[in-house]
């Protein structure tokens, strides 16, 4: 016996289509400018950061298709849709960046002892427009950020990204006003170390998705005092609670009612008080529940609590 209170059709990132649009054609311009002013100058810092501008235009597209894959409806053998679409995205944006990361480190550390001459006047300029159109990417992206592991991804690369300008820009401080080429070398190494955490943060987070581990701040125990709680309810066994895509988590569980509540027809207010309960308590919508009695343990294969 179940219960859904919401439907699964729509996505958090669903609605952030444009956002994401928006940010893609604002890094491709980004991109090709840093792509020339590091052939033109020689930094590799710049370079670096083109190779992550080029990295997050991958992610974003990656993350615009997901999101219009789990917009399609769910029909034949796909029960959910499309939706995990947009967690494959995410691992794929994850596996990129670090990526980039282990690029940018290793060519920083083979540069570190014969640094080539640096036009610092360009990489300054390229950076400071580079910093203009990532705080601006930022800010259409910071109202959806924490409701999508797509558009979280895009955020995380975007801010990296303007980082990623700052360190530029003072390498080019630097070398106009000492002539430290060697400044260039140790950007390039602050732009590598700062993509490595955020690239990890997001790849665990999207294989939690994936082995289907509890959502984030559902705590099982806790779920499990609750339903214990409704009145009739006697026991609950097999509870399971998983993440189909971002923002849309899922709940199964057997739950043992009384023989008298059965026999009195009160399976439905027992369900609609469970339903109730996690919706309010949980934030889960999508729930589903196998009402039995006492005595029907004995038909079932081996569970677990």
């Amino acid at each position: 016996m179940g219960h859904d209170h919401g439907s699964t059709a729509g996505t958090a990132a669903g609605s952030r289509r444009g956002r994401l649009a928006v940010v893609l054609g604002l890094t491709l311009t980004v991109l090709v400018a840093e792509v020339v002013g590091a052939v033109v100058s020689g930094s590799l810092a710049l370079l670096a950061d083109a190779g992550h501008m080029a990295t997050d235009a991958v992610g974003i597209a990656l993350a615009l298709t997901a999101v219009g894959l789990a917009q399609r409806p769910a029909r034949g053998r796909r029960t959910f849709g499309w939706q995990r679409a947009e967690i494959l995205a995410a691992v794929a944006n994850g596996l990129l960046l670090l990526a980039v990361a282990a690029y940018v480190l290793v060519e920083a550390a083979r540069r570190i002892g014969d640094p080539p001459e640096i036009a610092s006047g360009l990489v300054l300029a390229v950076g400071v427009v580079g910093l203009a159109v990532n705080l601006v990417s930022l800010a259409v992206l910071h109202q959806g950020h924490g409701e999508s592991l797509n558009l979280r991804g895009a955020y995380l690369e975007v801010l990296a990204d303007a980082l990623g300008s700052v360190a530029v820009i003072v390498a080019a401080l630097v070398i106009a006003v000492t002539g430290w080429t060697h400044a260039d070398t140790v950007a390039s190494l602050a732009i590598g170390v700062l993509v490595l955490p955020r690239a990890w943060s997001l790849l665990r987070e999207a294989l939690d998705v994936l082995l289907e581990a509890a959502p984030r701040g559902v705590d099982l125990a806790h779920v499990r005092e609750h339903i214990l709680g409704v009145d009739g309810v006697v026991g609950v066994h097999d509870l399971h609670a998983w993440t189909i895509t971002s923002g849309s988590p899922v709940l199964s569980a057997h739950v043992v009612v009384t023989d008298e509540a059965l026999a009195a027809g009160h399976g439905g207010r027992v369900l609609d008080a469970l339903c109730e309960c996690l919706g309010a308590h949980f934030d889960m919508e999508h729930c589903t529940f196998q009402l039995e009695s006492p005595s029907h343990a004995g038909h079932e294969a081996p569970v677990h609590d």
